[in-house]
């Protein structure tokens, strides 16, 4: 019982926090579970049903408001969608090692692109046009990625789309209405080739459509464009860091499937 309060209390937490980035919370709740003695196997559905729920809640909550493009956000669904499955069969048969290793490079990679890229033409005015084939590109990535990790591919169309010049906010938005297709479609995927806990998905996913919800209502009210790509992005190397820490001192024991 206690366990599962902790499960609850941090599926809110890091779905509130991920949310003020149009992200899902899948990529820290993935190991926070683990850590928390939940099986590997459980963990990764389990983190891409929550990243469905919360960013679900959030997209309610941007449609509400008349805060989302549409039209921005259809080619990453889109393409993410298509490619989720074949990111989650790879991660299937992926020693567990490798796509550690590939969970902090992602991590990294989002952090430090966000934080240090170089301002591009429409610094000084954000671009208002909606591309196809960039938005198309970017979904492929993010949808490979999110099924190979288990996680939602947030942390790539966020740090990819602003490169292009696009508004923090609306990125965000445009995120929050993405991952909920490519992490149920990467869900599906990994439940048909492994088990699901129905009694950490009610529980958790509750918490993550509330917090997800209410850390985008947050966002829009209180933040600016930055303070949400900088909270997102310490949030993301944070975790890049401790995930390292782990794997050095404690090898892949804690992402391995238990008996």
């Amino acid at each position: 019982m206690t366990s599962m309060i902790l499960i609850t209390v941090c599926s809110f937490i890091l779905s509130f926090i991920f949310a003020l980035g149009g992200v899902g919370s899948a990529l820290v709740l993935i190991p926070t579970l683990t850590w928390f003695g939940v099986p590997f196997s459980l963990a990764r559905p389990t983190g891409l049903f929550v990243n469905t729920v919360s960013m679900t809640g959030a997209t309610f909550s941007n449609i509400k408001e008349k805060r989302l493009d549409f039209k921005l956000g259809i080619p990453i669904i889109i393409s993410s969608t298509i490619m989720a499955p074949a990111g989650a069969y790879i991660g299937h048969i992926m020693p567990t090692k490798w796509v550690m290793l590939c969970f902090i490079s992602f991590l990294t990679f989002s952090g430090f692109m966000m934080l240090f890229f170089k301002k591009s033409k429409y610094a000084s005015q954000y671009r208002e046009d909606r591309p196809v084939a960039w938005p198309t590109f970017v979904g492929i990535i993010a949808g490979f990625m999110s099924g190979l990790l288990g996680v939602g591919g947030g942390g790539l169309i966020s740090p990819l789309m602003i490169l292009k010049g696009f508004n923090p906010k609306k990125v965000a938005t445009v995120t929050a209405f993405s991952v909920p297709f490519s992490s149920f479609s990467a869900f599906v995927t990994y439940a048909a080739m492994g088990s699901v806990s129905f009694k950490i998905l009610i529980f958790a996913g509750i918490a993550a459509w509330t917090g997800g919800y209410m850390g985008t209502k947050v966002m829009h009210l209180k933040l600016q464009p930055e303070t949400v790509k900088r909270v997102l992005a310490c949030v993301l190397l944070i975790m890049a860091g401790k995930l390292l820490l782990s794997f050095m001192f404690s090898g892949t024991d804690f992402l391995l499937p238990h008996a």
